[in-house]
């Protein structure tokens, strides 16, 4: 494991995209997997800014890990919706090469595994170590699935829905889906989140904390800034 601690956010935004374009040099049809939410948000904008200096990103195709169930299509809370503003548009992604969980997911897996599997996976992690819509108790072993969402991650993104109410449910690749990728780059920000990547990176690999399988990977690269290599005294994963 490869942990890199940057002074802030876009600093470490800075640092995952020169991976993801030395990526890209190395393989121009890149399977590049991409989280949601606003820990990613200064990759993208590099990323793009990458793309208006002349680097190819023409044969790229994106898998994104998760999306809400029950949204109408187009809500621009969606992951779908995120995912072509914020990543397949500015790169300049077609539609044929840009894969999101539709429905309950039954199709995803195989989307992956068409795709030629993912490259290089970029992850988020939750309060409560959460990875994806893996939450707590996610078996280890999990697949693509239809899940549950937690009170914390539900609080955590209701901003982006405004007066309306966050779905309860979600479909997920599951963590045994997401260890199938060649690389992994997690991303953490923020003081609200070095408890959860302290259980995560040196605690025991337990379902209690799924982002804690990432030690189980051949290659994973980790980038927190200074904040979220705060680490509470308790230790514990917050809730």
């Amino acid at each position: 494991m490869d942990l890199s601690v940057l002074a802030d956010p876009e600093a470490v935004g800075e640092h995952a995209a020169s991976i993801v374009v030395a990526a890209l040099a190395a393989k121009p049809a890149l399977v590049l997997g991409v989280a949601t939410g606003a820990t990613p948000l200064p990759v993208y904008r590099r990323l793009a800014r990458a793309r208006r200096s002349g680097t190819d990103f023409s044969r790229l195709s994106v898998v994104a890990l998760d999306e809400y169930i029950g949204l109408r299509a187009g809500h621009p809370a969606s992951f779908a919706a995120y995912v072509r503003r914020e990543v397949a548009g500015p790169l300049g992604v077609p539609a044929e090469r840009l894969v999101v969980p539709e429905g309950r997911g039954e199709r995803l897996e195989e989307q992956i595994r068409a795709a030629g599997g993912v490259d290089l996976q970029l992850l988020g992690i939750g309060r409560n170590g959460h990875l994806a819509f893996n939450e707590p108790g996610s078996p280890l072993d999990s697949r693509t699935r239809v899940v549950s969402l937690s009170q914390t991650t539900r609080s955590d993104n209701a901003r982006s829905f405004g007066s309306e109410a966050v779905p309860t449910h979600a479909v997920t690749q599951g963590l045994s889906t997401i260890l199938e990728a060649r690389h992994l780059v997690l991303l953490a920000t923020g003081s609200a989140k070095a408890a959860a990547v302290a259980a995560a990176l040196t605690g025991p690999v337990t379902p209690d904390c799924p982002a804690s399988v990432v030690q189980m990977h051949a290659r994973v690269t980790v980038l927190v800034d200074e904040a979220a290599a705060a680490v509470d005294r308790d230790g514990a994963v917050g809730r």
